[in-house]
């Protein structure tokens, strides 16, 4: 097996690939997202709309993490939970009936995400709706987040007070 010349990463050497040939001696080569979906993804971070915004300030501190603008296959998912292979959608009025957003929800079910959608104005009227339903979508399908909750006040440090007055 032939040795990488460097075996540091080759973040930011423009590679848009990973050579495995050097690494194992064959003709083989790992996909990455090509460089205009990234450049694409970038974009759509960097201006986001008002419904992606205000639904990403909301969910943002909370665990699992989110991921906007996340690249999967050829298209771009606005909001995604990569543990739950939840894909979360803001549609504005363009997207009534769109066989485009029918096809991208095939292809992603078809690789196992789950996909939701809301509209714009929905997020508009209902902000905290919305947050709180996809932070739902996400434990439903992860299940509880610890098995055994602490009882109440367990480690608080009213409680520690009370056991060394």
């Amino acid at each position: 097996m032939q040795e990488l010349r460097d075996s540091t990463s080759l973040k930011g050497r423009g590679w848009g690939w990973v050579a495995l040939s050097e690494l194992v001696g064959q003709n083989f080569a790992m996909p990455r997202v090509p460089p205009v979906m990234t450049d694409r993804a970038r974009e759509l971070r960097n201006n986001a709309t008002d419904a992606e915004r205000t639904i990403w300030r909301l969910i943002a501190p909370h665990r699992p993490r989110f991921t906007r603008q996340l690249v999967v296959g050829n298209y771009t998912v606005d909001l995604a939970c990569r543990e739950a292979k939840l894909a979360v959608e803001f549609d504005g009025s363009q997207h009534v009936d769109s066989t485009y957003d029918l096809e991208r929800t095939a292809f992603l079910e078809g690789l196992g995400w789950r996909v939701i959608r809301f509209w714009n104005a929905e997020v508009a009227e209902n902000p905290g709706g919305v947050a709180e339903a996809i932070l739902a979508k996400v434990a439903d399908i992860l299940g509880p987040t610890h098995p055994q909750p602490l009882p109440s006040r367990e480690g608080s440090l009213t409680a520690s007070k009370r056991a060394h007055p």
